[in-house]
């Protein structure tokens, strides 16, 4: 039980990398993946980004529950709210 959490949270946070990286990417027209997260910051959207990035995170968690692996959803569905709550946290400061 606990390690299908575990290996849910894992998944969620390679789709939240995947998907910021995907994002910087799409976003960043066509500059270097660091440029684009330090423009970000500086410009004061980089919560932004990870927010966007987090989407995938929606694919991983439907895709558990179809396979009725819940612990697994329960994992992406941790981290999901971790990365909202840390951007949260990060936007105040």
């Amino acid at each position: 039980m606990k390690k299908e959490v575990l290996i849910g949270v894992l998944v969620g946070l390679i789709a939240n990398v995947f998907g910021l990286f995907l994002a910087a990417t799409l976003l960043g027209q066509g500059d270097d993946f660091m440029n684009v997260i330090k423009a970000a910051s500086n410009e004061g959207f980089l919560g932004k980004l990870i927010s966007l990035g987090a989407i995938l995170n929606l694919i991983a968690f439907f895709i558990f529950i179809k396979k009725r692996q819940d612990y697994r959803a329960r994992g992406v569905l941790l981290i999901t709210v971790f990365i909202a709550v840390f951007t949260f946290v990060f936007k105040l400061f």
